[in-house]
């Protein structure tokens, strides 16, 4: 399904994600969004769309799971599963529900970056903070691009739908 330089540049990004993430963590005591969300995010970064799609999801599984709060005992892992498996389900819904055709009958996609990655920040957003967790997914998903960049001597131009 993909091109060995695509598996590599997949792995080169989750990895950069993983060291950067753990430096956010060790120093300014602050997650992106995850371990491997700032690595999805960057393959992503040129969907700008599909990036606004994921916090949207994020942002109301976040939502969801405080309203849930109020009626349940959510705490541990309990909160953890309970919230990647909203946020999976949500992001599922975004693929059908997200999709706008525009005047020219293109679509305007705000499908998220994967199914797993808006439960992760949405998991992040309740620990530390809505703006905090965006911030750092942000800054982390910017300095990985950049890094493969670099790293690829500006040859990162990724196909369409790389990420499920």
């Amino acid at each position: 399904m993909y091109t060995e330089a695509l598996r590599d540049l997949i792995i080169h990004s989750v990895g950069l994600g993983l060291i950067i993430s753990l430096g956010f963590s060790e120093t300014l005591g602050l997650a992106a969004g995850g371990m491997v969300v700032p690595g999805y995010v960057a393959l992503a970064i040129h969907e700008p769309a599909r990036v606004f799609g994921t916090v949207l999801v994020a942002l109301a599984t976040f939502g969801i799971i405080k309203l849930l709060s109020t009626y349940m005992f959510i705490f541990g892992r309990r909160r953890v599963v309970l919230t990647i498996l909203v946020g999976f389900l949500l992001g599922w819904l975004s693929r059908d529900w997200m999709v706008f055709h525009l005047n020219n009958n293109q679509p305007l996609e705000f499908q998220t970056i994967g199914l797993i990655i808006p439960g992760l920040i949405a998991n992040w957003m309740e620990r530390q903070g809505v703006v905090s967790t965006i911030s750092m997914m942000v800054i982390g998903a910017i300095l990985i691009r950049l890094l493969l960049m670099i790293l690829t001597g500006g040859d990162i131009a990724l196909g369409q739908d790389v990420l499920i």
